[in-house]
């Protein structure tokens, strides 16, 4: 089943961008992707899905924690501050499995923590499983409630 809808990666790497996008392809994702290597081009992506007449918010955020310029952390809360934002859900997509974290993570409001695979194939499998369950299986308030 393809799966469709919009992710906004949040990641400074280019190379882990364009593995996040091959891995999206093997699973057959047939949504929009949109990438920010941070918080202003992250913000500014929102800002333009936010606008009337331009259709539905974004469905999904991954957002990487170790960002160049400033934390995933930094992101999160600035998404979390808009109430425009607030409910998409946001999913940590980090190297770091400590605790400390984690923890941080989730009380400044992430809806997932996701430590990154070690190979392609498990890249592929976890983007498909973050597609099939936030992408089609949650659901989220329409454009037209939240105004």
């Amino acid at each position: 089943m393809a799966l469709g809808g919009r992710i906004l990666l949040v990641e400074d790497s280019p190379g882990e961008c364009e593995l996040f996008r091959r891995a999206l392809e093997q699973a057959e994702f047939a949504g929009r992707l949109s990438t920010a290597p941070d918080a202003k081009a992250a913000l500014k992506v929102l800002e333009a899905t936010a606008e009337p007449g331009t259709g539905a918010l974004l469905w999904l955020i991954v957002l990487d924690l170790k960002l160049a310029s400033q934390t995933g952390l930094t992101v999160l809360r600035r998404i979390r501050q808009d109430s425009r934002f607030a409910h998409m859900p946001v999913v940590m997509l980090t190297t770091s499995d400590d605790p400390h974290d984690m923890q941080a993570s989730y009380e400044a409001g992430a809806n997932g923590y996701v430590v990154k695979p070690g190979t392609f194939a498990e890249l592929v499998s976890l983007v498909n499983d973050l597609c099939r369950f936030w992408l089609y299986w949650n659901k989220v308030p329409t454009e037209h409630v939240l105004g």
